[in-house]
């Protein structure tokens, strides 16, 4: 257990008690700028968010600079030593005399998209709809008041995935300096620009800025609640690491009647190492994938048993006959490394497909750790797999000599941006006062988990700071987050910004 993790466990920590006046207050506030709060986030919403589209990004994070300016939040852009990084947004809430401190973080870019797949919307240009698009929606236009019905989606990048979370932690700040109400530690915010791209610049900007990032604990805001809809708080995330793979066929395109059944195809190689990789259970077969897993504590194990059982429901939602995991639930699937396949490419399909043998193959992959994993000896296992197939891996296009002595090539390249799982005991003071906190705004049990079952950077921060991370999320679990038609249902904003509010609000006593 490292210093702060000893320093906290001495220390007493509780959460105020989250009075219905208090809670009024807040909803209040909300009530009274809804206009403003909408106004201001899908002025946001409209900016691309991308994190390799340098330009636009750096307007991301000029006009979050913006926000925090007239909030009175001396602001400040915390840069790489690269210039071409995206910059974190940073500012604080100070309070005289107070050493303890929390950080709220979110992430201002969003996940690369194809707005030819989106539906009747497009991805940076915020729409709104009745309901959401599965369920028959329809386009609409905010009303000129600002009190758009709390059902209403809206339609966006990063709507969900996570400018909410930057709207909902200004928003929950506004609320609470509106009424007067101080919080008892110090409040630093920060936004990150390419937490999409794998946060491969997060610990430098820590490091370069690591008096000014010290707290005792992150609290992140990311992530959807339980699919039930009750609120959540999570302790811990996933790691993750994509990779590239390439194989490999004849050096130029062949008419597939006179060169099939010869010329072998790199489509169907490629397919036949994927499908070598998993089982029917959906178990992954690489050797060692499994090996070093940590396992789950009494607290975790049981965190987990009282969570809402789902899968049923959302079976039927998703029309699934069958799931993967022998009869595993979802909650205790997300607590084992996976392998997933992102996209696979060899040749073209629908209006574009053509009689003909494609010059390669592509896939990525998707690989999602726990605690317990490294990021690295995971994609060595993976290549060591390859291998066991047949294949030459190499990280470049073959050579003519290579592909001479070769008859199986696969090009492997790990992309920039992997990172470890992490996870915070659920038993810490400063665990039991986030959830307290967080319960104190629902009148229906929270759900706390252990594991989410996506991915965020919070290895990276722990292993350049002395602190914890804890996820409170607050978007709807159905909002189509890194896919086409993401959206977000404007009541879990409203409902966010009374968390948010209520977790500014834990005290810490000596």
């Amino acid at each position: 257990m490292n210093l702060v993790r000893k320093t906290l466990t001495a220390v007493a920590i509780t959460a105020v008690s989250y009075s219905l006046g208090l809670s009024q207050s807040v909803n209040d506030y909300r009530r009274a700028h809804e206009r403003q709060i909408i106004e201001e986030f899908t002025q946001l919403l409209a900016i691309p968010n991308v994190a390799s589209d340098r330009e636009n990004i750096r307007r991301n994070a000029d006009f979050i600079l913006g926000l925090m300016q007239r909030r009175g939040l001396n602001p400040q852009l915390l840069e790489a030593n690269s210039k071409e990084t995206p910059p974190a947004v940073y500012g604080e809430w100070k309070v005289p005399g107070v050493t303890h401190a929390i950080i709220l973080y979110a992430h201002y870019d969003g996940q690369p998209t194809d707005a030819k797949q989106w539906t009747g919307t497009l991805p940076w240009q915020p729409t709104w709809r009745t309901a959401a698009l599965e369920s028959g929606g329809r386009i609409v236009s905010p009303p000129a008041d600002g009190a758009a019905n709390s059902e209403w989606r809206l339609y966006a990048r990063s709507s969900s995935d996570d400018k909410a979370g930057v709207m909902g932690i200004l928003t929950a700040f506004d609320a609470l300096q509106a009424r007067n109400i101080k919080p008892s530690l110090n409040i630093k915010f920060l936004f990150e620009g390419e937490e999409e791209a794998g946060s491969p610049h997060l610990g430098e900007i820590i490091d370069l800025h690591k008096d000014l990032l010290q707290s005792d604990a992150w609290i992140i805001c990311d992530g959807p609640v339980h699919q039930s809809g009750r609120k959540q708080v999570v302790f811990g995330v996933r790691g993750d690491q994509n990779v590239d793979i390439t194989v490999y066929g004849a050096k130029r395109p062949l008419h597939s009647g006179h060169y099939g059944n010869w010329a072998p195809n790199p489509a169907m190689l490629l397919a036949r190492l994927l499908a070598s990789m998993k089982d029917e259970t959906g178990r992954v077969t690489i050797a060692g994938w499994y090996d070093g897993v940590e396992s789950l504590g009494e607290a975790e194990r049981k965190a987990i048993a009282e969570a809402p059982a789902y899968d049923d429901e959302l079976r039927s939602q998703l029309g699934l006959a069958r799931t993967e995991g022998s009869g595993k639930t979802l909650l205790e699937l997300i607590n084992e490394p996976s392998l997933n396949i992102n996209g696979m490419n060899g040749g073209d399909v629908g209006a574009l497909a053509r009689n003909v043998i494609p010059t390669t193959a592509t896939a990525v992959l998707d690989l999602r750790l726990v605690r317990g994993n490294d990021h690295r000896r995971q994609v060595q296992r993976l290549i060591d797999h390859i291998r066991k197939q047949g294949f030459y891996v190499i990280d470049h296009d073959p050579t003519d000599a290579e592909r001479k002595q070769n008859a199986l090539i696969a090009r492997v390249i790990a992309r920039a941006g992997g990172y470890n799982a992490e996870r915070t005991r659920m038993d810490l003071p400063i665990s039991t006062a986030v959830i307290m906190a967080v319960q104190s705004t629902s009148k229906e049990p929270i759900v706390r988990l252990p594991t989410s079952g996506g991915s965020l950077p919070l290895s990276i921060i722990t292993d350049h700071l002395r602190t914890v991370t804890i996820t409170v999320p607050i978007v709807n679990y159905d909002n189509n987050q890194h896919a086409e038609n993401e959206n977000l249902r404007l009541q879990n904003l409203w409902d966010g910004i009374e968390t948010l509010a209520a977790v500014m609000t834990i005290r810490l006593k000596q």
